[in-house]
């Protein structure tokens, strides 16, 4: 039954229509995140193909996708980044980039800020704080200072700066097992901190921490996952469902299959009647389905809320 306990009507979790279609292109990542619900990394092999990209974006023009994310892993190191991007602003697709910023520096992909700004993408970057010690300890020694300088790079090009029109946002992901606080009072303090080193951005998403992956296994090292889970469901917010982000959005993976969201890809969670291609989707065809739920779902409910823009509520 499409529920979570007994805390949903089914009803309530079919999607209402595809606006934006989430593209994760691998799990190759220049970063090992603690809180990474796909435990990407450098050692990473899966990949979206060459033949895969193509066949998506063939698919793309056929679709009512107003939308399109880019994510990973980093998506910047799969070789097809660029024709994706490409491909979706030549059908009048609006692109964003969910990057974790320092993939900028890596061999090779110096070219990025300056790609990203000929093409209008509009830039996610994961910041899980603003206080460097926080940052190094989930991300790795050296990564707080990296990002900053990345942001300097981003704001020389104009991202973040006013009437640009180059949109930088900023992630942010408590350091433990705890509900992200006040989104709008987050950001205040974003500013603050990252205003001493001269860095601009538009807007700070505050998300959850998802029970799986890297996280998942941190909170069982601790004894800490049964609780954690019970705080997420204890919080649960009902007004919250009707914002979740799988219910005008899909995700598809490096191989072209289908998922409600990138959580249930990284769990390996079907969508109901699935497995399905993208290219084997018919406009109008996943709206009004149910999506798929599990535990991890309450995530997404608790308190304020969370999904790929920030608090819902």
């Amino acid at each position: 039954m499409n529920r979570i306990d007994s805390e949903l009507i089914p009803s309530e979790l079919d999607r209402i229509s595809l606006e934006t279609l989430q593209l994760n292109l691998g799990r190759v990542c220049n970063l090992s995140c603690w809180h990474c619900h796909h435990e990407s990394g450098p050692e990473r092999r899966e990949a979206m193909s060459r033949e895969t990209a193509v066949r998506i974006a063939g698919a793309l023009d056929e679709l009512p996708v107003k939308r399109l994310e880019l994510t990973g892993g980093s998506p910047e190191l799969n070789p097809n980044f660029e024709h994706l991007v490409r491909s979706a602003k030549e059908l009048g697709v609006s692109v964003a980039v969910r990057t974790n910023l320092v993939v900028i520096f890596e061999p090779g992909c110096d070219f990025l800020p300056g790609f990203y700004r000929e093409n209008s993408v509009e830039i996610i970057g994961s910041l899980p704080c603003y206080i460097e010690a926080n940052v190094d300890a989930q991300r790795g020694r050296g990564t707080f200072k990296h990002s900053i300088e990345a942001l300097e790079v981003l704001n020389r090009m104009g991202y973040g700066v006013p009437g640009s029109g180059l949109v930088l946002n900023l992630v942010y992901n408590p350091g433990g097992d705890a509900l992200p606080g006040d989104q709008g009072a987050l950001e205040l303090e974003y500013r603050k901190h990252l205003g001493a080193y001269g860095v601009r951005f538009d807007s700070l998403y505050a998300l959850a921490n998802m029970p799986i992956g890297r996280f998942k296994r941190l909170l069982l090292s601790r004894d800490r996952y049964e609780g954690y889970l019970s705080m997420l469901k204890s919080s649960c917010n009902s007004r919250n469902w009707k914002s979740v982000m799988c219910r005008r959005m899909a995700t598809v993976d490096w191989s072209g299959s289908v998922y409600d969201c990138d959580f249930n890809l990284a769990l390996g969670l079907d969508v109901p009647g699935g497995p399905v291609k993208i290219w084997d989707i018919e406009a109008g065809d996943l709206a009004g389905r149910p999506i798929a739920l599990g535990e991890h779902c309450h995530g997404c409910s608790a308190g304020k809320g969370s999904g790929c823009l920030g608090a819902l509520a």
